[in-house]
């Protein structure tokens, strides 16, 4: 039988969701929610057979349902998280998971106890191009550098203008995902130095970020992160990484060309991005990295083994994120506990 969910959200982002579950074997949405009833409606004529709520509550007293997608905004998730991990249903969330470790810390220990498993949606490693990478890395011996670089000059605020209007920006909105592939490439992080500031005289907060990790490993990594970069070609959303090891080093560049260099010699493959009908440039690859990320959930559910970004990986990710500000603000390293 199929996998029951909802998705409590139904806003920009969430249609990548939405259509994402459509695509899947396996599963169908029962129901969607948003405090927005006409946007409710909307989404729920399309992805849900009609049936809408505007309340998570009535929503979770009135369904049976194996798994609910929160894809709202941080300040929400902690109240969302713990009311499915009460009506004891596996829950998904959005990025950034919180708007502080506190928060994230009692959602991971709510649904630890009410043994319901927990995944934070952490697309970033789930692009084609980036499980391409991490496939080639392994062939590269000790890695011992990588560069994770994000620029553009895109105007992101015209989807999400709440991005112009946050005390918190680039670090907090992209530099999680930043930093979960940093973690993803190369292991957990020693200490952080971050370089942070605002470029854009008609935002709030930062928008361009420079940070040095130090891995446990003994790497090094550089993450770069701009939204005020002027150049012939913006490759937004694309995000490149370069990592070296004793065996080798690996590119992922631009237009999703993967260039590997090792004792065998040197190979270029173009990463091939997977379209769908409701895809569309620039935006394949992360659109598709929902469905691939999806997928990932569904299956280990029916397998019953905890998902790559669990709540509780999620929360090293999340510390790197507020470590930033931290080293930011006093010019000093941050050192990660544990």
């Amino acid at each position: 039988m199929d996998l029951r969910g909802a998705v409590i959200g139904c806003g920009f982002f969430a249609r990548n969701h939405l259509n994402a579950w459509s695509e899947l074997p396996g599963v169908r949405l029962a129901a969607v929610c948003d405090r927005d009833p006409a946007r409710a409606s909307e989404a729920a004529r399309a992805f849900a057979g009609g049936k809408a709520y505007e309340d998570p509550e009535t929503l979770l007293a009135s369904e049976a349902l194996d798994f609910v997608d929160v894809v709202t905004q941080p300040a929400s998730h902690r109240a969302l998280v713990e009311l499915a991990a009460r009506h004891r249903v596996p829950v998904i969330c959005q990025k950034p998971l919180a708007p502080s470790l506190e928060d994230a810390r009692a959602m991971v220990e709510a649904c630890r106890e009410a043994g319901v498993p927990f995944m934070v949606h952490e697309n970033f490693r789930w692009q084609a191009p980036m499980r391409a990478l991490k496939d080639a890395a392994a062939k590269l011996g000790d890695l011992f550098f990588g560069r994770i670089s994000f620029r553009t000059g895109h105007d992101v605020y015209r989807n999400q203008p709440y991005l112009a209007k946050d005390s918190r920006f680039a670090i907090y909105d992209l530099g999680v995902h930043l930093l979960d592939l940093a973690r993803f490439f190369l292991g957990e992080v020693e200490s952080l130095d971050c370089h942070a500031r605002r470029v854009n005289p008609g935002i709030r907060a930062e928008d361009v970020v420079t940070l040095l990790l130090r891995m446990r490993s003994g790497a090094a990594a550089v993450v770069e992160i701009s939204f005020f970069s002027k150049t012939d070609d913006d490759l937004f959303p694309q995000t490149l990484v370069h990592l070296e090891g004793t065996l080798g080093s690996a590119t992922l560049g631009p237009h999703y060309e993967l260039h590997t260099v090792s004792a065998e010699g040197s190979s270029r493959l173009r990463v091939p991005i997977r379209d769908f009908s409701w895809t569309k440039p620039p935006h394949g690859a992360v659109q598709e990295s929902v469905v691939r990320i999806q997928s990932h959930w569904l299956d280990c559910l029916l397998e019953r083994r905890e998902p790559e970004t669990s709540g509780a990986d999620n929360l090293k990710t999340l510390e790197l994120v507020f470590g930033s500000y931290q080293s930011a603000a006093s010019g000093l390293p941050f050192h990660p506990a544990g």
